[in-house]
């Protein structure tokens, strides 16, 4: 009877290890996390245990997230980032670096203002890249935000993984928005991933301090991502009375533009009429505003989804070309 008894209390002890180590972590879901890096980095178990220790659950961002600016009519999104500040500071951005934009513009096919426009919209050219710990953000909205948990714990899981001469500095110090992106251009850890480059050769890619790193790696995701050199973004429409409605579920080119001429859009410009378009209606401040989209913007979705992020960049990409030719005209 005692060696039953000894015998049924190692096995309660055993069954609860289990319940023990699951009480122990710090977030939901940490010990399958880190078993899942350990085994597929080889880093040990007690340090990654000990950064996502260190990790906070930030209210704050479950509350961002929960209204991004892109919600809102492109009437109101629209002078959030075409400002007459941010488009000044962009021409004199431009003019700053030129020589370093247009060598890697000519190397990676992409025209050097939307390079400067992305940084402008994403982090006003450097000067707020987030006041949030990347570790922080991934690890709340991987581990404690359902609608959105399997990106972001992607997310972590690769921010875990990336080799230390791929992140600006120690990984618990990094900084960035409510959603983990990091450095001038806003990439998210599996863009650093994929499409990082250490431009300017000593062995790191640093998305916060190497202006050759940010601008190469801006053009680089841009051009994986299928940009045209010297090809159109987006040009205005002009509906007649009897126009098709158009829906598109994204921005993908899906028509030669001869299609949505036939269909009662006209351009304002001449195209050819095989380009491949897509149509985007928005809410502008005189009513609906209707552009042709092209390649080029259905890439500059790949960086962010929403077309009214597109727009916005195409839009202060062109007044920061208009104005470094009047500026240099001026000379």
């Amino acid at each position: 009877m005692r060696f039953f008894l000894r015998f049924r209390s190692l096995f309660l002890v055993l069954a609860c290890i289990p319940c023990l180590s699951a009480l122990a972590e710090t977030h939901p879901g940490q010990a399958d996390l880190v078993r899942e890096v350990a085994r597929d980095t080889g880093k040990t178990p007690a340090a990654l245990n000990a950064l996502l220790d260190g990790a906070q659950k930030q209210q704050s961002i479950l509350d961002a997230i929960s209204r991004p600016a892109e919600a809102k009519p492109w009437k109101d999104y629209r002078p959030i980032f075409l400002t007459d500040k941010r488009i000044g500071d962009g021409i004199a951005f431009y003019r700053e670096h030129r020589d370093l934009l247009e060598r890697i513009g000519r190397q990676y096919g992409v025209a050097p203002e939307y390079i400067v426009a992305i940084i402008g919209v994403e982090t006003f050219y450097g000067r707020n890249s987030g006041k949030y710990k990347v570790l922080d953000a991934l690890v709340t909205l991987g581990l404690y935000y359902p609608p959105r948990a399997k990106f972001f714990r992607e997310q972590l899981k690769t921010l875990l993984e990336l080799p230390d001469n791929h992140l600006a500095g120690p990984l618990d110090t990094l900084t960035g928005s409510y959603a983990g992106a990091q450095g001038w251009g806003q990439f998210m850890p599996s863009s650093i991933r994929d499409f990082g480059v250490d431009a300017d050769g000593d062995g790191r890619i640093d998305m916060q301090g190497s202006l050759p790193d940010i601008f190469a790696s801006v053009a680089n995701y841009f051009a994986q991502h299928g940009w045209v050199g010297g090809g159109p973004v987006a040009a205005r429409a002009q509906p007649d009375a009897a126009a098709k409605p158009i829906a598109v579920k994204d921005s993908k080119p899906q028509w030669p533009l001869e299609q949505l001429e036939a269909w009662g859009y006209a351009p304002l410009q001449p195209f050819d009429p095989g380009q491949p378009s897509s149509l985007q209606t928005l809410d502008g401040p005189n009513g609906p505003e209707y552009w042709f989209t092209f390649q080029n913007f259905y890439v500059i979705t790949r960086y962010n989804r929403s077309p009214l992020y597109a727009m916005a960049v195409e839009q202060l990409a062109q007044a920061i070309a208009q104005g470094a030719r009047g500026a240099d005209a001026a000379r």
